[in-house]
């Protein structure tokens, strides 16, 4: 059990926040591998490349990440004060989430599940 009073141990967690801005996707219908290709693309790259690269890249994924890097850089304007143009993409990652089961019936009476893999994507700025 945590020593102090309850405000006190609030106060310390909240030191420990991570202030950088960041974005996060939770139950996004792209699996993992299938995001993290698009990721890795991106990665350590300033905004405006990563903006460029997701436009013309044709996989699914990229249109749902460039939603959510956009995301991130509105919450960097308006809740950091930073300047967009001094923005780079620290982190970026996906986690499984959680999976759609469904049956499908298949010969003589037998049925094999289908799995519909979902991804919780999080992207995190920093200020060059």
């Amino acid at each position: 059990m945590a020593k102090g009073h309850r405000s006190q141990i609030k106060r310390e967690r909240n030191v420990q926040k991570d202030t950088r801005p960041s974005a996060k996707l939770s139950y996004a219908r792209v699996s993992v591998q299938k995001a993290c290709f698009v990721l890795d693309a991106i990665r350590g790259k300033d905004v405006t490349t990563a903006l460029a690269i997701l436009e013309y890249n044709p996989r699914y994924a990229s249109g749902i990440i460039k939603k959510l890097l956009e995301s991130a850089i509105a919450n960097a304007e308006n809740n950091n004060g930073m300047n967009a143009a001094n923005l780079y993409i620290e982190e970026c990652y996906a986690n499984n989430g959680a999976i759609m089961k469904r049956v499908r019936p298949r010969a003589q009476g037998r049925a094999y599940r289908i799995e519909h893999r979902i991804s919780n994507i999080k992207i995190v700025l920093n200020e060059r």
